[in-house]
């Protein structure tokens, strides 16, 4: 999600990659959270609900402050400058929506309503996302007479803090977790049944082989936030994700159990359940 910047100096430039960072975090746990409550909308309407309590968290917890910050910090600046006026309008405009969408999926009446607000709040935030890489974090980090690291110091809703280190994808099919072993693979039932828990319902299905490189780990983290205690999900992913397990296990120590369902060579087929 981020473009070349040209910066007036090295911490605006270190700024500016913060920013985008934590936009690819919000964009992809967000992704996961929705993913999780469309399948959940069409297999399972009964865990609906408490898949959109989650989302509707996160939101309240992330995306909104995040949102705020910009407005308190970001946009002022913005809206400075001549040539970034009509666009700080338009991206105010933006922010009234999401917050909109954020109540009526809060509000839904029923599981199809809430998924159909979610995905929409999906896609305005992602493409309200890649304007604030592409259009104002530029402007503003090019501009000498804005520091833009100065603006962001302390501003924790703006840069994050909750991303792991080296949360990027290792390379296709490599990887192992810390000390060469391989993270726990027992737990489910034991069969390739996919179930999601005691009770036999399918467990819902995130196949990101699609989504974008730079997206996949927070969607999956996004994802595995809206499992509850004894269900499982299923992850398809387009090689052997051992350093995403390892990093899984290092977020959440002991929470989640590993069974492998498939092993390429196309994909690789994971139940996770949380214990």
């Amino acid at each position: 999600m981020s473009t070349l910047t040209v910066a007036s100096d090295p911490q605006d430039a270190a700024a500016v990659e913060a920013v985008e960072s934590h936009h690819t975090h919000l964009a992809g746990e967000l992704a996961g959270r929705v993913s999780m409550l469309l399948d959940a909308a069409v297999r399972d309407p009964g865990a609906a609900d408490g898949v959109r309590t989650g989302l509707v968290a996160f939101c309240d917890r992330e995306l909104l402050p995040h949102a705020a910050a910009e407005e308190s910090v970001l946009y002022p600046a913005a809206h400075g400058t001549t040539e970034a006026r009509l666009l700080v309008d338009g991206m105010l405009a933006e922010h009234r929506r999401i917050e909109a969408l954020v109540g009526a999926l809060r509000a839904a009446p029923t599981p199809v309503h809430a998924a159909v607000e979610a995905k929409a709040l999906q896609v305005l935030f992602e493409e309200h996302l890649r304007k604030e890489n592409t259009l104002v974090l530029p402007l503003l980090a090019a501009s000498p007479d804005v520091s833009l690291a100065g603006l962001l110091e302390g501003m924790h809703d703006l840069l994050g803090g909750h991303e792991q280190a080296g949360g990027g994808e290792g390379p296709e099919g490599a990887g192992r977790a810390e000390g060469g072993e391989e993270p726990e693979r027992s737990g489910g039932c034991g069969g390739g049944c996919a179930c999601g828990g005691p009770d036999g319902g399918e467990a819902p299905e995130l196949d990101v082989r699609e989504v974008p490189h730079a997206l996949r780990h927070a969607t999956v983290f996004g994802a595995l936030g809206a499992v509850p205690a004894g269900r499982a999900m299923v992850l398809v992913a387009p090689h052997d994700p051992l350093p995403l397990l390892a990093q899984i296990e290092d977020r959440d120590p002991g929470v989640f159990s590993v069974e492998y369902l498939e092993r390429g060579p196309q994909a690789w087929r994971l139940r996770l359940t949380r214990r």
